[in-house]
């Protein structure tokens, strides 16, 4: 995978802190400009909601710092519930104590949530709008930092058209794309033809 890809978005975090030796394992398998995207753990998305998080939040950043000081980690993914609603202050509250220096993405699984109070925190702490999409939701198509993070999750796409959205996207600056290929490869084949087509 590391091989023919240039980088992952690793679930294991939703449930557990990596080790430093787990970590330092996968630093020494993939190529030095390889990365990995990390999902922020569920106590701090699923259980706290983002409330008073700020102590576990900075262990939870403390365990990636072997990534981060490599230079291999890639935004931080904030996976939030769908029965979570939106709450403006909750998530200024959060983002005022998240690390500057570590890029940051939301997925807002709840409707409420796409508006521009929302989008105007985001921007204002330079963390990305999760552009994400499955069979259920679909996430407007506002930029709020100055990457973008596209996480794919519906059955098929179509090889062309995807490619044309993504040559679009990339224009506008750096830009991480994520496929679901967790059952079959199809997912990350298509990814490969995208970061070669």
């Amino acid at each position: 995978y590391a091989g023919r890809l240039n980088s992952v978005e690793v679930n294991f975090t939703f449930r557990r802190f990596p080790t430093e030796k787990l970590l330092r394992g996968w630093m020494e398998a993939t190529p030095p400009e390889f990365q990995f995207a990390i999902k922020a753990h569920q106590k701090i998305t699923h259980i706290m909601r983002l409330r008073d998080a700020a102590e576990f939040t900075a262990d939870f950043v403390a365990s990636l710092q072997p990534l981060a000081g490599a230079q291999k980690l890639c935004p931080v993914l904030f996976w939030l519930p769908p029965f979570l609603k939106c709450d403006v202050s909750l998530l200024r509250d959060f983002l005022a104590s998240w690390p500057r220096r570590l890029r940051a993405t939301f997925e807002f699984r709840h409707p409420s949530w796409f508006c521009d109070e929302v989008f105007a925190a985001l921007r204002e702490a330079n963390v990305a709008l999760c552009l994400a999409e499955s069979e259920t939701l679909e996430t407007p198509e506002v930029q709020t930092a100055d990457f973008l993070y596209l996480r794919l999750r519906k059955p098929e796409y179509s090889r062309q058209a995807l490619q044309r959205r993504v040559r679009a996207l990339a224009e506008r600056g750096e830009l991480y794309v994520y496929l679901k290929h967790e059952e079959t490869p199809e997912g990350a084949l298509l990814a490969e033809s995208l970061l070669h087509g």
